[in-house]
């Protein structure tokens, strides 16, 4: 081939594969290998809406002393670390997070550092911004992972809670096959217990 001819087809290979590593490195990224999203429902009707509910998050409402370690039949998760991040999109790649205001993260990992976890909560303007949020992370994108967990073997569950948003998602660390039913239980009674707090404000 000519050089004249090589030359700009190797300069237009680089450009592509440039714009190919910036899309997946911004846009892609590992998804939950098993998933559950749920909508909300009239249980949390009280806080359908930001406007029913207008109270910010706040670090010590999600992540105070209790939930330091989370236990669930006889497994516990103990917290490594908390993110109160600047914006919602930094929660996620691939979805739109519409209408959300606020999002916080925390990393697990269990006792015996078989099992790596984390939870995400995000603030949304209501239920209908919830669900869609739900089902985008079902369809669409995933929040970004934070954890050196496997998530070829993870599992997630996502619930839209009045306007509220909550990901629990766990997956092995190294290659054993720990159970994941109780760790993630434990990181979904987190977000439940803290969406409950507000419903019994609310009423």
């Amino acid at each position: 081939m000519p050089r004249r001819v090589l030359i700009p087809l190797l300069a237009a290979l680089v450009a592509v594969a440039a714009v190919a590593v910036f899309v997946f490195t911004r846009e892609g990224g590992p998804r939950a290998a098993v998933f559950a999203g749920e909508p909300t429902s009239a249980q949390y009707a009280v806080i359908d809406t930001s406007a029913l509910d207008p109270r910010p998050l706040t670090e010590a409402e999600v992540f105070g002393p209790s939930t330091v370690q989370l236990v669930a039949g006889g497994v516990t998760m103990k917290r490594d670390s908390t993110t109160v991040l600047a914006d919602c999109a930094e929660a996620v790649w691939g979805v739109e997070a519409a209408q959300c205001t606020q999002a916080m993260s925390a990393s697990y990992s269990s006792a015996d550092k078989t099992v790596a976890g984390q939870f995400v909560i995000f603030n949304l303007a209501d239920g209908r911004a919830a669900d869609a949020l739900v089902a985008q992370l079902g369809t669409a994108g995933f929040v970004r992972q934070a954890g050196a967990f496997d998530a070829t073997r993870s599992r997630a569950q996502a619930r839209a809670l009045g306007h509220f948003v909550t990901v629990s998602w766990v997956g092995p660390v190294g290659n054993g096959t720990p159970d994941l039913a109780y760790p993630q239980i434990a990181l979904d009674g987190l977000g439940r217990a803290v969406v409950s707090s507000r419903v019994i404000a609310a009423t």
